[in-house]
């Protein structure tokens, strides 16, 4: 396990992060959690394995309100702060390939504020259910930094989302993207569970590996 500084306005703090890099690696992805789980959760851990599995290396990391116990996220302006560092060690380690930045809902959507205010800049980015407004409320959209972001997005949501309801919501949110793809799972809530789908957490977020590994090869 590494332990990643994380300068905030009140003083330094650290972070957890677990990296791997099976051999022959071509990529790099960085994994951040959503609001409600922290790295070890068995989605992320699924997900991880199964990007490994496609030659690409990972990183999963806590954000500091998960590092300190808390259930609820921090000023945003924390989570920015741990990509930036997060990043930046990639850099320092000389990670394989390009680096990409990924989340899971909370974490996706900080990866984009982040790459928005031009803190970080990552090959690319993935959205593993991209909260676009909290559920049952549309009008509350968080849309308005996503056409500022430069690299390419990859959007990947469940049909049966509540976060992305109505679809045509997101489809424009994508669509005024500079680079941007929408990929839609027929059937899946947020957390990509669905009937006739299996139980085990780790296995949907294996699931979804094979597609975005695909994507990082196209822009590779």
């Amino acid at each position: 396990m590494d332990r990643i500084p994380v300068e905030l306005p009140a003083g330094t703090v650290t972070v957890s992060a677990d990296h791997v890099r099976p051999p022959s690696a071509w990529a790099t992805i960085a994994v951040a959690h959503g609001a409600g789980a922290g790295r070890t959760h068995p989605f992320l851990t699924g997900f991880a394995e199964g990007m490994q599995r496609a030659g690409v290396a990972t990183v999963l990391f806590d954000f500091p309100y998960r590092e300190a116990g808390r259930r609820m996220p921090g000023p945003a302006a924390h989570a920015v702060a741990t990509w930036r560092a997060v990043l930046a060690r990639l850099a320092e380690r000389g990670s394989p390939g390009p680096t990409w930045a990924a989340g899971k809902s909370y974490g996706g959507r900080m990866a984009s504020m982040a790459a928005a205010e031009g803190v970080i800049d990552p090959a690319g980015l993935v959205y593993l259910g991209y909260p676009l407004h909290p559920p049952g409320d549309p009008a509350k959209a968080r849309v308005a930094h996503l056409p500022d972001v430069r690299q390419p997005q990859l959007f990947v949501s469940g049909t049966r989302d509540p976060f992305v309801d109505p679809h045509v919501q997101l489809e424009q949110a994508v669509a005024s993207c500079q680079d941007a793809r929408l990929v839609w799972i027929e059937g899946v809530a947020h957390s990509f569970e669905g009937a006739g789908r299996p139980r085990d957490p780790a296995r949907l977020g294996a699931d979804l590996a094979p597609l975005v590994a695909e994507f990082l090869r196209e822009r590779a």
